[in-house]
C-alpha cells in the first residue's frame, strides 16, 4: 500500500514537470509561430488591398499562397522550432543544475541555462543551409581553375543584433538607474538628468535612422530585402533619381565634367518635360532642386509639404485597417477612437518622417550648405557627393517626437538592430561563426534573466511576450 502511495506520488510529480516543460514550450512554439508568418500574411493581404501582386507569391493564388505561408513556418529549422528549443533546453538545464538558493547561485543558474539554450537554439538554425549564403570561389589546380562553393556564415545575423540590442538596452539601463540612485540628484541636475531620459529614445531612433537612410540609399544591400523594399515603396520616389545621387557619390558624375553615357538625367528632363541643359554637368551648376522634388515643382518648402500630406494617406491606407482590425474583436466607441487616433498619429509620423528626409537633402543643397562650404564647383561637388544625403538622415529621425513616449522607445528598439547591420557584415567567413553564438548567448542569457528576475527591466512589448512565456 505505502509503495502504491510513494509511486502515484512520483507519477504526479512527473506529470507536474513535464506539464511545467511543456507549458511554457507550447506559448514559445505558438508565438514564435504567429510572429514568423504574421509579416508574410499582412505583406500578402496589404498587397490584396492595394491591388499589387505579392513580389513573392505573385504567380500564385491566394489560397495556395497562405498554405505555402502557414506550411513555411512549420519547416523544422525554421523560428516556431527555434523559440521552442530555447525555452524547453533552458528548463532542462535549469532541472540538470544543482538547485541552488543563494540569489547570486540562483542568478548564475538561470543565466547558464539561458546561454547554453541561446548556444544550442542558435546552432539549430545554422544547421539550415540557405542559397543566398553560397559563394563561388575559383580555384587554381593542377588541371585549370575549378570553381567551388563556399558556405558562409551570416543567415541568423538579424537575429543576433536584435538580442544584442535588447540586452545593451537591459545594462545600458540598469546602470543608468544605479547611478541616478547612488548620486541622488537634485535640483538643476535632476532636471537635466530628466531631460536626458526623455531625449534618450528619440537619439536612438534619430541615430539609427540616420545610418539606415544613407544605407538605404548608397549600400541597400546592408539591410533586410523586405525592409529596404518597404522603404523604396514609402519613400516612392524615381529610381533614377537615387542612380543620379549614388553616381555623385562615387564619383561617375562630376561637374565640369563631360556627362557619362547613357545620361540618366537626360532621359528623366525628358520624361518630366524639364529643360535639357540641366542633364549638361558642365553648363549647369548644381543641377536645380526641382529634380529632387520630381514632379512638386522648384519650391523646396511646397515640395516638402506635399510629400508629407501624399505620404500621410500612403500609410494611413495602411494603418487605419490595420488598427480598426485590432479592435474588431472587442468593438466599442472608445476603442473604435482609440485606434483612429493611433492611425492618424502614426501616418502623421512617417509622413514628417518622409517629408524631413527629403526637406533635409534641399537644405543642405540649396538653403544652407552653399552659405557654409561655399558656391565654387569644388563645394558643389563635395555637397552632392554625400552631405546632402547626410542632411536628409540626419534630419528625418526627429519625427519620431509625433509618437507618443511609449511608442518612441518601441520605435526605437525596433529600428537599432538593422542600424547595427549597416556598419556590420551581413556573411562572413564560416570559420567566424562562433563568435555570432558566443554574442546571441550572452545577449539570450542577460535578457532571460533579467525578465526572471524584475520583468519591468525588459522594456516593450518583448518584454510582455517573454513574461508570458517565461514567468506565468
Amino acid at each position: 500500500m505505502e509503495g502504491t502511495v510513494i509511486k502515484h506520488s512520483r507519477v504526479k510529480a512527473l506529470d507536474r514537470t513535464v506539464v511545467h516543460i511543456l507549458r511554457p514550450l507550447a506559448r514559445a512554439y505558438i508565438l514564435g509561430y504567429a510572429s514568423s508568418i504574421s509579416p508574410r500574411l499582412l505583406g500578402l493581404l496589404l498587397s490584396a488591398i492595394n491591388g499589387k501582386k505579392s513580389p513573392k507569391y505573385g504567380q500564385t493564388s491566394a489560397f495556395k499562397s497562405v498554405l505555402q505561408i502557414l506550411r513555411g513556418g512549420l519547416e523544422l529549422q525554421r523560428f516556431p522550432t527555434f523559440c521552442a528549443t530555447l525555452i524547453v533546453i533552458r528548463q532542462i538545464v535549469k532541472r540538470v543544475l544543482p538547485s541552488l538558493s543563494l540569489p547570486l547561485q540562483l542568478r548564475s543558474t538561470r543565466f547558464v541555462s539561458a546561454f547554453l539554450a541561446g548556444w544550442l537554439g542558435l546552432e539549430l538554425l545554422h544547421s539550415k543551409g540557405s542559397p543566398k549564403h553560397v559563394q563561388d570561389v575559383i580555384i587554381e589546380t593542377p588541371h585549370g581553375p575549378v570553381t567551388k562553393k563556399i558556405r558562409l556564415a551570416g543567415r541568423t545575423i538579424d537575429l543576433t543584433f536584435f538580442a544584442v540590442t535588447r540586452a545593451l538596452d537591459i545594462v545600458i539601463n540598469d546602470i543608468w538607474s544605479r547611478r541616478k540612485k547612488r548620486l541622488g540628484l537634485a535640483g538643476n541636475k535632476a532636471k537635466l538628468e530628466m531631460l536626458i531620459s526623455k531625449l534618450a529614445d528619440p537619439l536612438i531612433f534619430s541615430s539609427s535612422c540616420t545610418l539606415i537612410m544613407f544605407a538605404w540609399l548608397y549600400t541597400p544591400d546592408r539591410l533586410p530585402r523586405a525592409y529596404n523594399n518597404w522603404i523604396k515603396s514609402a519613400a516612392a520616389v524615381d529610381m533614377r533619381l537615387l542612380q543620379i545621387l549614388r553616381q555623385f557619390r562615387d564619383g561617375t558624375l562630376k561637374y565640369g565634367t563631360e556627362k557619362p553615357d547613357p545620361n540618366t538625367l537626360k532621359e528623366m528632363c525628358k520624361d518630366y518635360k524639364w529643360p535639357i541643359q540641366w542633364s549638361d554637368h558642365v553648363k549647369t551648376i548644381p543641377v536645380p532642386c526641382h529634380v529632387i522634388h520630381l514632379k512638386d515643382g522648384h519650391n523646396c518648402e511646397y515640395h516638402a509639404i506635399a510629400r508629407l500630406v501624399r505620404s500621410f494617406f500612403w500609410a494611413l491606407k495602411t494603418y487605419l485597417p490595420l488598427n480598426l482590425i485590432l479592435v474588431a474583436r472587442n468593438p466599442s466607441i472608445k476603442t473604435m477612437k482609440r485606434a483612429i487616433k493611433s492611425a492618424i498619429r502614426s501616418s502623421a509620423f512617417l509622413g514628417t518622417f518622409i517629408a524631413l528626409f527629403f526637406y533635409g537633402i534641399c537644405l543642405a543643397r540649396s538653403r544652407i550648405g552653399p552659405y557654409v562650404l561655399g558656391t565654387s564647383t569644388e563645394s558643389r561637388q563635395k555637397i552632392e557627393e554625400g552631405i546632402n544625403i547626410g542632411g536628409g538622415c540626419l534630419l528625418c529621425g526627429w519625427s519620431v517626437l509625433v509618437e507618443n513616449p511609449s511608442r518612441r522607445r518601441e520605435l526605437g528598439l525596433f529600428v537599432a538592430p538593422r542600424a547595427m547591420a549597416t556598419i556590420m557584415p551581413r556573411t562572413y567567413s564560416l570559420k567566424n561563426q562562433w563568435k555570432e553564438t558566443l554574442a546571441f548567448s550572452l545577449s539570450t542569457a542577460v535578457v532571460f534573466t533579467a525578465v526572471t528576475e524584475k520583468p519591468n527591466r525588459v522594456r516593450g512589448l518583448l518584454g510582455k511576450i517573454l513574461q508570458v512565456v517565461l514567468v506565468t
